[in-house]
C-alpha cells in the first residue's frame, strides 16, 4: 500500500523558454532513477514532464514567465510514488472544456494539436489538473 510521506523533495523554477523542458525532464529522469524505476517507467515519466512543461510554456500566458517544478518521492520506508507538480501563473482554463482529440482529425491533418493533456493521463498512473484565475497545478503520479 502506498503512503504519500515525502521521503525525499526536489524543487526547480525554470524559465519558459527553449529546451527548458528538457532539463525539466532531465531531473525528474534522475529522480525517478533513484526510486529505481524501470527504465520504461523513466521514459514515461520524462515524456509526461516534457508534455506538462510545453503545456505551460504555450498555454498559460504567464507573466512571470516560470515554471515550477515539484517532485516528491512518497512511500513508508522505501520509495513507492513519485509525485510532480508542474505549476505556471498563467491565465488557467477549465479542464472539463478542453475537447478531447480525435486520431481521426490527426490524420486528416484537421487538427494536430491538443494531445498534451491525453498523453500525460496516458503515461501516468493518476493525473489531477486544477486550473484557474493564478495559473494551472498539474499533478502526475507515477508508483515505482
Amino acid at each position: 500500500m502506498s503512503s504519500d510521506a515525502v521521503l525525499r523533495e526536489v524543487t526547480l523554477a525554470l524559465p519558459m523558454a527553449p529546451e527548458m523542458e528538457i532539463e525539466a525532464s532531465k531531473t525528474a529522469g534522475a529522480v525517478a532513477a533513484s526510486m529505481r524505476m524501470s527504465p520504461d517507467r523513466i521514459d514515461e515519466v520524462r515524456q509526461a514532464v516534457i508534455e506538462a512543461f510545453i503545456n505551460a510554456l504555450e498555454h498559460s500566458r504567464a507573466e512571470d514567465r516560470e515554471v515550477f517544478l515539484t517532485f516528491e518521492i512518497l512511500g513508508e520506508k522505501d520509495p513507492e510514488k513519485l509525485r510532480i507538480t508542474v505549476r505556471d501563473h498563467g491565465v488557467g482554463f477549465t479542464p472539463t472544456e478542453v475537447r478531447e482529440p480525435r486520431i481521426e482529425d490527426k490524420i486528416s491533418g484537421t487538427n494536430r494539436r491538443g494531445w498534451g493533456l491525453k498523453i500525460i493521463r496516458g503515461l501516468m498512473d493518476e493525473v489531477e489538473i486544477r486550473s484557474g484565475v493564478g495559473g494551472t497545478i498539474v499533478v502526475m503520479s507515477k508508483l515505482r
